[in-house]
């Protein structure tokens, strides 16, 4: 592969038990002699990734107040300043299967579950779960051939695919927003030394562990199993694309440098007797920034063009004492109109936009052709509850980040009409990865109002 005149998109540097996939370099530009086949592996694709974040929202320090371009930030999304112009912020999207509709209690159960599917979720604590095919899976289902993997599903709490977490809800429904089929929850990857592990490996199971614990022995990066071939690829290519594979390279191993850290801190943890080694940062903040940069490797690298992350599970009681919120989140959400409570739960969402944040400036930060990978791609943020307290399911939060290649007008705060389905905006989404629908949901038609 790397004797060609041109590079495609499926460039990687190979080592034992190792594949490290490169991003997009002007070396990857269709040249007029390609065949059409080549070209399309050479051109940029649209991507998208779906952030669930649990309990709502303090909806007045969420919803700006201006309509249009110009709109300011309220205290919540104020982290997001930086990529402002790259945001829409949506108002008045609903998702009304999440509703009761005649189920009684289940709220947080049924926002996660609906949340990419639109469906509402049969209400069961057994095995005879029932919701429907979520957005990423239906995109995954058309496009994930092109890439290595069809889709790549992340979180931070781990989950039970039994029992009832929810007034007589399975906990499959709290601990998923990925749904492959109607009954078929897509498993989240918690541990970001796992995900790591499987954007690059390369080869068997077997060769792909063996070389994971000989790196580990030797304490060796992956970078050392890849430098003759790096060496090579550097002889290649033209002085932008060195320095961009140089920035790349560095960039992989400060992520591998981080987890090692995140390793020792649980080891640590180890040896005082508290709990095993996981790999999984102690401090929540890092472990959502890990988790960000897998999903932005995966991007940066075609690995994958479709991704969900939940930042925590539908209902989470997480405590936050790292920005001086000890009391758990869900019974927080249950404010009651307590300004105390309330502005625990603004400091709670500020902290996950500031996440958000890191996620999107680093995406903005990384060149690709003309413009950058933020550009083509689109992010969607929020919840499938509104206020908290409420359990309201109409005039969501949701954010998209992105321009889809062009095809969205961002930097505007959008308002629809109360109860149009959430579900609209995702048939649009799908048509912009190339994996159109007639329907997901309860989608009535294609949302309005993204280009101008």
């Amino acid at each position: 592969m790397l004797n060609r005149s041109h590079l495609t998109r499926r460039t990687a540097l190979k080592g034992l038990g190792v594949s490290l996939a490169m991003p997009w370099l002007e070396a990857m530009q269709p040249g007029r002699s390609l065949a059409a086949a080549e070209v399309a592996a050479t051109t940029v694709p649209n991507r998208m990734a779906f952030l669930f974040v649990p309990n709502g929202v303090n909806v007045a320090h969420w919803t700006p107040e201006r309509t249009g371009f110009g709109f300011d930030l309220p205290s919540i999304l104020q982290p997001l300043s930086n990529v402002q112009d790259d945001l829409l912020v949506l108002s008045g999207l609903t998702h009304d299967k999440g509703r009761a509709n005649g189920d009684g209690a289940g709220d947080h159960a049924r926002c996660a579950s609906v949340f990419l599917t639109g469906a509402q979720p049969r209400k069961t604590d057994g095995a005879d779960i029932r919701s429907g095919i979520s957005v990423d899976q239906l995109a995954a289902q058309q496009i994930g051939s092109q890439t290595k993997f069809a889709s790549l599903e992340l979180g931070c709490e781990r989950g039970r695919g039994a029992g009832n977490c929810d007034s007589g809800y399975s906990c499959a429904y709290s601990s998923n927003i990925s749904w492959a089929s109607e009954t078929q929850p897509m498993g989240k990857e918690v541990n970001p030394r796992a995900v790591f592990d499987r954007l690059f490996g390369d080869g068997t199971t077997k060769q792909m562990e063996d070389s994971q614990q000989r790196r580990l022995a030797l304490r060796k990066s992956i970078l050392d199993y890849v430098a003759d071939d790096a060496q090579r690829l550097q002889t290649k290519l033209g002085r932008n694309d060195r320095r961009k594979v140089d920035e790349y390279l560095t960039g992989v191993r400060e992520i591998e440098r981080r987890l090692e850290l995140a390793a020792q801190s649980t080891e640590k943890e180890t040896t005082r007797g508290f709990r095993g080694p996981s790999e999984v940062p102690d401090d929540y903040g890092e472990h959502m920034r890990l988790m960000c940069d897998m999903m932005v490797l995966a991007f940066q690298t075609d690995s994958t063009r479709i991704a969900t992350f939940m930042l925590a599970n539908a209902g989470s009681n997480r405590s936050y004492s790292n920005i001086d919120v000890p009391d758990g989140h869900h019974a927080l959400s249950h404010h009651g109109g307590n300004e105390e409570k309330l502005d625990k739960i603004r400091r709670i969402n500020l902290f996950h936009t500031t996440q958000l944040a890191y996620l999107l400036e680093k995406m903005k930060s990384i060149p690709e052709g003309d413009s950058t990978l933020l550009d083509h791609s689109m992010i969607v943020y929020g919840s499938g509850i509104s206020d908290g307290n409420r359990h309201n399911n109409e005039n969501l939060p949701i954010l998209v980040a992105g321009r889809g290649g062009g095809t969205i007008d961002t930097g505007r705060h959008v308002v629809y009409e109360q109860e149009t389905p959430l579900n609209n905006l995702y048939l649009s989404l799908l048509d912009r990865v190339g994996a159109p629908a007639d329907y997901i949901g309860d989608s009535t038609d294609r949302l309005s109002g993204l280009k101008l």
